[in-house]
Parts: structure tokens; sequence; C-alpha cells
């Protein structure tokens, strides 16, 4: 029996092969199916999506959608937070004046007229980011979800007209058996803020490993019953800026600024109009990128959409600086290590150059300091000296003019001596 002859190239052949198979069956690949993590879908899973939304699916259509346009704007609905904590006693006309000063978005103006709700989004500020990262990804998937779990609580028996809130259902356009439920303030000028547990008024739970969270509970929240309510909020304030409403067969929000133009007149509505559908002042919400104020993106896809930078590119541009920083510091290390530079950073020869200036500098201070030394006290010693000559010469002058002095009046004294006594002499003749 004969066998082939051995051929030691052939495992190489093999394994060439095998490379160049793997390439071309990697290119023969969908386009998303070698996806990495930078280019993650954009929209999270329903799973996701119905633990988020657990929360807010519950409130007032009206109140719902300022909150899903709001959450777009996550840094701006900080500052409203802080404004509100500051200013808690401000409230209809003097709130609304001094919301117009600011240059928020209209609808995180909006929430401030409804600080409990402001308090949870700011307080639970990544869920916040999460919402809104959700709605500016699919807007369709959030309104369904938000309808799922309407259905969920209604089929519970947790969803029904009170004296707050009014619940209502219409036909579906995608289907004759689904129906679309609507949820509105009672009275068309108060808006009430439903209270409720989520782990509780959806009926049990259909997803264990995503619980739907429970953030903050206001102090009027009364454990036991499914939803309660709070104290009702006068839309004025609240809604004068763009009143926001979801449109469920269309699955996308609509504003509309003129729909309460005679309730509030300290909103200049007309700078308003100008932002919504060409000035009509109605229109379909639009995210607006410059009142994101910086915050990055979720994703590159919506990055791109608004012509932002995704968190991605942020983490890059970070990752990317933290390493130049690393590198200069490491070759600083490794230059001080060698001796190249000093302490203080310097390169050596450059220190040294410095350290002999220094002391050139040094050595000609001292020869200066010695120079003024000698020369101050020559000048002090010719000082003394002069001073000495003149002392001297006012003093004989003085002396010489008082002998002169003296001198003339002992000559003057004689003179008189000598003329009485010539006197004396004449008289004592004539008596004779």
């Amino acid at each position: 029996m004969s066998t082939a002859p051995y051929d030691p190239a052939l495992p190489a052949r093999v394994r060439l092969f095998a490379v160049v198979f793997a390439l071309l069956a990697a290119l023969a690949l969908p386009a998303g199916a070698l996806q990495t993590n930078d280019d993650e879908p954009a929209g999270p899973s329903q799973e996701e999506l119905d633990q988020m939304f657990a929360p807010l699916a519950l409130y007032p259509d009206e109140l719902l959608s300022q909150v899903l346009m709001a959450s777009t704007y996550p840094l701006e609905l900080v500052e409203a937070a802080r404004f509100a904590k500051a200013n808690p006693d401000l409230e209809g006309d003097a709130l609304t004046k001094a919301l117009e000063e600011k240059d928020w978005d209209p609808s995180v103006k909006s929430l401030v007229n409804f600080p409990d709700v402001l308090k949870s989004l700011d307080d639970q500020l990544e869920w916040t980011r999460k919402i809104g990262d959700a709605f500016l990804a699919d807007q369709k998937a959030v309104l369904d979800t938000v309808q799922k779990l309407r259905s969920k609580a209604k089929e519970a028996g947790n969803l029904e007209s009170t004296e707050e809130m009014t619940v209502t259902t219409e036909p579906s356009a995608e289907s004759e058996t689904k129906e679309i439920i609507v949820i509105e303030s009672a009275k068309p000028d108060v808006v009430y803020v439903p209270v409720y547990d989520p782990v509780v008024v959806y009926g049990t739970w259909w997803w264990p490993a995503y619980p739907p969270p429970v953030y903050y509970r206001p102090p009027y929240y009364r454990p036991g019953i499914f939803v309660t309510f709070g104290v009702g909020f006068a839309m004025g304030a609240a809604w004068g800026y763009a009143w926001g409403g979801c449109s469920w067969r269309r699955s996308s929000v609509n504003i509309n600024v003129n729909r309460n133009v005679n309730i509030n007149a300290n909103i200049d509505r007309n700078r308003y109009k100008t932002q919504v559908g060409g000035g009509r002042g109605e229109s379909t919400w639009q995210h607006d990128p410059k009142h994101r104020k910086g915050v990055e993106y979720k994703d590159r896809a919506t990055a791109k959409k608004f012509e932002g930078k995704s968190r991605a590119d942020a983490q890059r541009a970070r990752e990317s600086y933290r390493g130049r920083a690393n590198a200069d510091r490491e070759s600083l290390s490794r230059a001080r290590s060698e001796g190249r530079i000093d302490s203080q950073g310097r390169s050596r020869e450059r220190a040294d150059r410095g350290d002999r200036s220094s002391s050139t500098r040094s050595r000609s201070q001292g020869s200066n300091e010695r120079s003024r030394d000698r020369s101050g006290s020559r000048s002090n010693e010719r000082s003394k000296s002069r001073s000495s000559t003149r002392s001297s010469g006012r003093s004989g002058a003085f002396t010489g003019h008082r002998g002169s002095h003296s001198s003339s009046r002992a000559s003057s004294r004689g003179k008189a001596s000598r003329s009485r006594s010539g006197g004396r002499a004449a008289r004592g003749g004539r008596g004779r």
C-alpha cells in the first residue's frame, strides 16, 4: 500500500486558506452584523422601556408631553430645579415674569409650575437622561410603551376617571380591537399630578429582571391607594409658553402656543410663534439642539442627526486627552531619571546656565555693594572735613569781630576820660 509523500508546506497553506475564507465571510455579512459598542442600536429594549416609563405613563397627556420634551434638555432641567428651590414662594404672574427672563426651552419653563415633578426629574438625573434619549431615538416606541402601560393599569382595575382626571378611549388607527387610552385633566384650567406606586398599579410585573423604579413620593402620597393626587396647578404659568399634547395616532407630540392665549398676558407669545410652525404657533415638536447646551447624545446616529457629539465620541476625546497627559508625564519622569531635567522641569543645561548666570549676578551685586560702601565712606569723610573747616572759620571770624568791638569800646572810654580830665583842668585854671 503506497502513501502520498509528506508535504511540510501543506499545513501553512491550510492556515492561509482559513484566514482568507474568514475575511471573505466577514465581508459578506450584513452591515449591522459587525456592530461595536460605539455603534450600538439607538433605542433601548422593550424591557427597559417598560421599566423606564412606568412612573410616568399615568400622567395626563398635557403633563406627559412636557416631561418628554423637557427630558431632552437635562442641563436646563437642573437649572430650573435650582431656580424653583431658590424661589419657592414665586407663583402666578410674578413667576411668569421671572421665567420670561430665562432662555430655557418652553417645556422646561412649564415644569417649573410643578415642583414635585421637577424635583423628581432633577434628583434622578440619569433616569431623566434615559427618558430623553429614548424619546429622541424613537418617539413611536415610547408612546406605544405608554399605551401598553395604561392598558395594564386599566386591566388591573387601577385606571379610571376621577374628580381630578378624565380617562377615555379611542379606536386605534392600527387595529379595530386596539384602543388608545387618553388621560386629561378634569378641569380645563387646572392640572393634577397623579402619584402612584408603579410596582402595584400595573398588576403583577411582567419583567422580573427589570422591576419598575420608585423614585419620589411627595408628602401627600397615601400608601394603599393606587392613584392619589395633590394640589392642582393652574395652567396659566405652566402652559402659556407652549401647550403640549400627545398625538397618539401619529406617534408624536404637538405644540400649540395659541391654545391659552387669554390666560396669561405676561407671556410674549409672538416670540415663541416664530419658533413654532413657521410663525403659526402650532406644529409637531422638534428637538432644538441649542437647548441641549453641550450635553452629549447617547449614540452617534442621534448626535449626527442634531449635529452634536455622542457620549462615545466624548469618551474617546477624554481618553485621548488623558493618554497625551500620561505620555507627557512619563516623558517628564524619564527625563528626570536620566538627569536631563531638574526637579522644576528645566533642562539640565539651561538650569546650569541659569545657576551660573545667577552666581555671576550675585557676585556683581556684591561688588557693587562694596563699591557703594567705599564710595559712601569717602564721601562721608570729605563731608566731615568740609564741615569742620567751615565751623572753624566761622568761630575765628566771630572771635575777631568780637575783639575789634572790645578795642573800639576801650578806645572810646580812654578818649572820654581824657576829655573829662582836660575839662576839669581848665575850670581849675580859671578859678585861680
